[in-house]
């Protein structure tokens, strides 16, 4: 049997096995619909999966997976990434949006060193989103090895896309409202750990069950239109 086939070949433990032991979950899923908590903007390498991390059980988390976990700035042109994040906010009324990147991630190390794009235009064009990434790591840190540069740009494409995600304007309003938090994680598959951004101090830390989770931006009310009014 091929690798394809016995992949394919779990559907059946899903209908014999997983499903039947979830059949009061799903049917619920069926007939209410679902209430994701967050939306996770990760990368699609198969080393990652989304709901393994966050221990997501079916109807909990909202995903979109593409090459380097990328989010394009909004525009008028529509796109897979806007539309899922329009979605999944004005819709399903997510306040929770986790951009996530991950080591040994080959879209970075494309973004890092693009020898060989010249054959994959499309990975090209889709890689530029990252670039003020690269450009941050190449000028702050030109001392970095290769592999500590990977690190780096991985690291501060999280931070990139993350500015890319609040030009959206559902989420830009969700942000004003104080209703949407934004996160930056980081799965580090060798030390199989998560790291978290802290928007306060910058830093990527550990995620840990003692300690206060890292927020890229907490939700919070914005004042400053009410400042105005009152300035008037």
């Amino acid at each position: 049997m091929s690798n394809v086939n016995e992949l394919i070949g779990r559907v059946f433990s899903f209908e014999k096995t997983i499903f039947p032991a979830s059949s009061d979950l799903f049917g619920k899923l069926a007939t209410h619909g679902q209430e994701p908590k967050a939306l996770m903007i990760s990368c699609a390498d198969s080393r990652i999966v989304p709901e393994q991390i966050m221990q997501a059980q079916p109807g909990d988390l909202f995903v979109c997976r593409n090459a380097g976990n990328i989010v394009p700035p909004f525009a008028t042109m529509n796109g897979g990434v806007s539309s899922t994040v329009e979605y999944a906010v004005a819709a399903l009324g997510v306040r929770d949006i986790i951009v996530c990147g991950h080591s040994d991630c080959g879209a970075m190390k494309a973004l890092s060193n693009p020898v060989g794009l010249e054959k994959m235009p499309n990975v090209a064009a889709w890689l530029r989103h990252g670039s003020a990434a690269e450009h941050i790591v190449s000028t702050c840190h030109p001392e970095l090895g290769e592999r500590e540069r990977v690190r780096a740009i991985s690291l501060e494409n999280v931070i990139a896309q993350i500015a890319h995600l609040r030009t959206h304007p559902s989420v830009a309003a969700a942000i004003a409202r104080g209703e949407m938090s934004l996160h930056g994680w980081f799965v580090d598959i060798h030390a199989g750990q998560v790291l978290g951004l802290d928007g306060d101090t910058g830093e990527f830390v550990a995620l840990r069950e003692d300690r206060e989770l890292p927020v890229a931006l907490k939700a919070r009310t914005r004042i400053a239109t009410e400042l105005a009014e009152a300035a008037e």
